[in-house]
């Protein structure tokens, strides 16, 4: 029978004592081995899962012909990027090189796959650790499929779509992004444009459209996880798995950019994990729909934002630290209660523990005021939500398996 957390930690702290007469390690580093432990037995379970209630999982995952239905993937989409297809309608690009030239990339490069003009399913030969020169400027109508083999984007600038529509991005380990110099990229096949010096995101959506985000690792980057800026919507980001890193989610440009306005942005099933500071998100302006997400980590806040967005936080599961000032999941970047008390900030079916507490605003504060304001609320809500949130007692087996899957042909994943 499985140990508790609490009987197990005792059982550990224990044994370490009992074992060398001369030695007693320390309690807070058993303490960490143990919260490690759980959460590798907890990813383990997530190879041989099926079934978990996740919507998306269990619209492909439970097929062991999976690599031969690739495409099906593009089906299961959901939230504000459910219409995104990708690379569905296009060929299957096979990345043999993990080389990188941006100003003229060679065939075979995951560069050349992506900037081609006509939609394109990108998939991976063998393991490889992708070393890019600078931004990879992504075409529109593209798909990059990492299951199957171990795929990472590390150690030089990384991923921006700019201005396209209809991108798949799945199944890679994005980490330590940085900032690039200057230069030429080529981002398509008959241009090449100087390039200033980049972000260094993991992932840069920027006046994006219909862009999908799924099973990604991502961590330790020079600016953010994933940002979304000027005028982007129809976003999904979902079962990724974030660690180590302060700045995680960047959702709106600035307070000076209004046209964020129209974006929508849902972010489920994700698992914020070990080692993040805060902005999980940080919204401006639009929409945006936090449904089922396990949070088992924050050092300053977890759902933040600015310039009035609406912010419907659904079915998550937040675990506070133990740090007493850092408790409060939200944070409302005004001077002043009065500059925030009318944003639309709701939470409903949140899952609390270890004192965490959410500060609703707008609508949500009034919902929660009276029966009949919470009528005129709830339905406002429930009109604008991006899907159907599950009960967050399901939170943490829909989202063991969040990051990048370790797929095996003719095994489900």
């Amino acid at each position: 029978m499985a140990l508790s957390f609490p009987l197990m930690l005792q059982f550990l702290l224990l044994t370490t004592t009992l074992t060398s007469s001369s030695f007693v390690q320390d309690p807070e580093y058993v303490v960490q081995e143990v919260e490690k432990k759980t959460n590798d037995s907890r990813r383990n379970l997530a190879l041989y899962s099926c079934g978990t209630g996740n919507p998306i999982d269990d619209c492909w995952r439970c097929d062991p012909n999976w690599e031969s239905n690739r495409k099906h993937l593009a089906d299961c989409a959901i939230g504000f990027g459910k219409h995104t297809i990708g690379g569905k309608n296009g060929q299957i690009y096979i990345v043999t090189d993990p080389s990188d030239n941006s100003k003229n990339p060679k065939l075979g490069t995951l560069r050349h796959g992506v900037i081609q003009e006509e939609p394109l399913w990108i998939i991976f030969m063998h393991d490889m650790v992708i070393k890019l020169k600078m931004d990879l400027l992504m075409n529109s109508h593209k798909t990059i499929d990492g299951r199957g083999v171990n795929v990472h984007i590390a150690e030089g600038p990384c991923i921006k779509v700019e201005y396209k529509t209809n991108i798949i991005i799945h199944g890679i380990h994005i980490h330590d992004c940085k900032s690039g110099g200057s230069g030429y990229v080529r981002d398509s096949p008959n241009h090449v444009s100087m390039r200033g010096k980049s972000d260094g995101d993991g992932v840069t959506i920027f006046g994006g459209r219909h862009v999908w985000i799924d099973h990604c690792s991502l961590s330790n980057c020079f600016d953010g996880l994933i940002d979304v800026v000027h005028g982007s919507t129809s976003v999904t980001i979902s079962n990724n798995y974030m660690t180590h890193h302060n700045k995680v989610m960047l959702l709106g440009h600035s307070d000076s950019f209004k046209q964020d306005k129209n974006m929508q942005v849902t972010i489920a099933f994700n698992h914020f994990g070990e080692g993040l500071g805060g902005r999980m998100p940080r919204c401006r302006y639009g929409y945006f729909h936090v449904v089922n997400n396990d949070y088992t980590h924050w050092q300053k806040y977890a759902i933040g934002g600015s310039s009035s967005p609406t912010i419907y936080s659904q079915g998550n599961r937040f675990l506070a630290p133990d740090d007493e000032n850092h408790k409060e999941v939200t944070k409302h970047f005004h001077s002043s209660k009065s500059g925030w008390k009318n944003w639309n900030w709701r939470s409903e079916g949140d899952l609390m523990l270890n004192g965490a507490f959410f500060t609703q605003s707008g609508a949500g504060a009034r919902a929660r005021a009276g029966a009949e304001a919470g009528v005129g609320a709830s339905l406002m809500y429930a009109k604008a939500s991006s899907m159907v949130a599950r009960p967050t007692k399901l939170v943490t087996s829909m989202t063991a398996g969040a990051g990048a899957l370790d797929c095996r042909k003719g095994y489900i994943c």
